[in-house]
């Protein structure tokens, strides 16, 4: 590898151990036995690698999920499979989770990481909607991304939280799934009742 290469792998093993606010540029280059010269040279800065570092955390989280999820696309099994396999890997997935709220809560401190992970953020939308239903991301449109990809979204990210919080009262993925179904059927029976 280089030292593009080696810089990425170190900010990767930077924010899963430290987090991003907390991940210096020395940081970076004591874990990835460069200079501080080359995180300029290949990235322009420190918050730009590790702004490509979360990314690159984030879609091989995805592409690990991806692989033997089970259940029938678009059914409430597969996300079902995806929220155990992410329970049950919490170690590995946890500081990402971690890194990742860090970073949405940081935004507003770091106008420059709000747009480049804003675009990252529709990208991460069009995989899960892939991933869930079995369409290809380039067959998939704006309104996919806008309104399912939004919903799976805002469902993962809202899951990680309450686990964050508190692993042990954060649900299984058999109670997720019966309150999604719960919801579902509750919303058939009020239009039911409206119609």
């Amino acid at each position: 590898m280089g030292h593009r290469e080696d810089l990425l792998e170190g900010a990767k093993k930077c924010l899963a151990e430290k987090g991003f606010v907390r991940t210096t540029a020395r940081d970076i280059v004591s874990a990835s036995g460069t200079n501080l010269a080359s995180i300029g040279y290949h990235y322009g800065s420190k918050d730009a690698l590790l702004t490509k570092a979360f990314i690159a955390l984030i879609e091989e989280w995805g592409e690990g999920r991806q692989a033997g999820l089970e259940g029938a696309e678009g059914s409430l099994e597969r996300l079902r499979a995806l929220w155990d396999g992410v329970v049950a890997e919490h170690g590995e997935a946890g500081p990402v989770w971690a890194a990742s709220l860090e970073v949405a809560l940081s935004r507003d401190q770091k106008p420059e990481l709000k747009s480049m992970l804003a675009a990252s953020q529709l990208q991460g939308r069009r995989g899960l909607v892939s991933m869930m239903t079995g369409v290809p991301e380039e067959r998939l449109t704006d309104r996919d991304e806008r309104t399912l990809g939004a919903v799976y979204q805002a469902l993962l990210n809202g899951l990680m939280i309450q686990w964050l919080f508190d692993p042990a009262s954060a649900p299984s993925g058999e109670e997720f799934t019966e309150g999604l179904r719960r919801l579902g059927e509750g919303i058939a029976d009020a239009q039911r009742a409206a119609g």
